[in-house]
């Protein structure tokens, strides 16, 4: 048992800023495509597809995303499991941000062919790549420096940037779509919250420079070799099960926040200012409540919370969907919401759970890994398959209700199965206290 380094902690609430910050222009990335293939890619990059096949196509580029995102697990991973959390914040920062710059550079179908949607798919693939590594530095840097007694607290802020970034995506396409002509903004307006992405990307990195590295990084003195190999080694069912249970929330936030988007503008007539607005008014409460989730999973437990989670979205989805179809705003924004609450009673306290979940020589790798893999079975499809599902339904298409919910059952026997790890409370010093796992 090798000696124990004090390490000095910088301020929480700089650090918990910088961690959001940065999720916030990572996810802002990855959102602003998600929205783009929900109100415009499908007639731009598949236009020899019926509008209905052609949002299908878009989608599924957008499923690519989320395939990429468990190598980008294990590739950043195994950085941040062998040469610390700090490099891989600035390293995935950097890819996903070129690749989103180079999204909104892509000719339409109609200049280049096919090359288009082949190279939409590509870097589509890379987008996935970089985010899958930046979730897993930010939330250790956050959940390392974090005192045991308010870990779920401060780690908490970094899974408020997916809210903020998804807003400021949504919000830059909503100004756009309100101030330009239909066809301005199928022809170049479309491309400028790509092209935004570029400086939010330098800002970020600015942002971070300053960040110290986690000390329970500094207290490792034997390295694993090969992360990935480890984790699966010894604790593949571990990142099984917390794949499972992750996968709910995934499907509940791209069913209300991608697929909802395209159905009300296509199906029901929604304007787009409109719907964007209902889902972004939606977002800000969930993002408002994060933290106070979070308080609550450091005094009552993680899992109590995320089982809760499940079993709200089990209930809430058919009535979101009852809500929906109505096209009524303010009947939408309460389904929406609803949704929302429930996707973020699980959200807000994962990013304490999964790290005290693995021990710390292939935290980053599994934690991330185990993230990621959720998102591939409850977010990938998601969209498509809920398409496919209202296609197929009558006015009210209750089968894109009942995906999520069937989801989440599965999602709350993961959850059943994963141990609590919220720590007991002791006399330790806060920094240098272990993570539990």
């Amino acid at each position: 048992m090798h000696e124990v380094r004090r390490v000095s902690t910088p301020s929480m609430p700089r650090l918990a800023a910088a961690s959001l910050a940065g999720t916030a222009i990572e996810f802002y990335d990855f959102f602003v495509y998600g929205t783009a293939a929900a109100l415009v890619l499908g007639p731009l990059f598949f236009p020899t597809f019926s509008p209905v096949a052609g949002t299908l196509a878009a989608f599924g580029t957008f499923g690519v995303g989320f395939v990429a995102r468990p190598l980008g697990a294990a590739v950043f991973g195994h950085l941040g499991d062998r040469r610390g959390r700090r490099p891989v914040l600035v390293a995935a920062l950097l890819l996903t941000g070129a690749s989103t710059v180079a999204v909104g550079c892509v000719p339409s179908y109609g200049t280049i062919g096919v090359a288009a949607p082949v190279l939409l798919l590509v870097l589509r693939f890379l987008q996935g790549l970089g985010l899958g590594g930046e979730w897993g530095g930010a939330v250790l840097l956050t959940a390392e420096h974090a005192p045991a007694g308010r870990r779920a607290l401060w780690s908490s802020f970094p899974q408020v940037g997916p809210a903020l970034g998804f807003v400021l995506a949504n919000g830059i396409m909503l100004a756009l779509s309100a101030s330009l002509s239909t066809a301005e903004f199928a022809r170049w307006g479309w491309r400028v919250p790509f092209w935004a992405a570029g400086a939010l990307a330098l800002a970020g990195l600015w942002l971070r420079s300053s960040l110290t590295e986690s000390p329970r990084f500094l207290e490792i003195d034997d390295h694993a070799r090969v992360p990935l190999v480890e984790v699966v080694r010894h604790h593949g069912r571990l990142v099984l099960l917390t794949a499972g249970a992750l996968a709910a929330g995934y499907a509940v936030f791209y069913t209300v926040t991608t697929w909802s988007l395209a159905y009300a503008t296509e199906r029901l007539g929604v304007s787009r200012p409109v719907m964007l607005t209902c889902v972004m008014a939606a977002v800000l409460v969930m993002g408002a409540l994060t933290p106070l989730a979070a308080l609550l999973g450091d005094r009552y437990g993680r899992r109590p919370m995320c089982m809760s989670g499940c079993a709200a979205s089990v209930l809430w989805m058919l009535p979101m969907v009852a809500l929906l179809a109505t096209g009524e705003p303010l009947l939408m924004f309460l389904g929406i919401l609803g949704a929302l609450l429930a996707f973020v009673t699980m959200f807000a306290v994962i990013a304490a759970y999964l790290p005290e979940l693995f021990e710390p020589r292939v935290r980053c790798t599994g934690a991330a890994l185990g993230y990621n893999l959720g998102g591939v079975l409850g977010g990938a499809l998601t969209p498509l398959v809920a398409t496919a599902l209202a296609e197929r339904g009558g006015r009210v298409p209750w089968g894109v209700g009942a995906y999520p919910s069937g989801i989440a059952l599965l999602s709350l026997a993961c959850f059943a199965l994963l141990p609590e790890t919220r720590p007991v409370p002791v006399a330790a010093d806060p920094v240098t206290e272990p993570l539990t796992g």
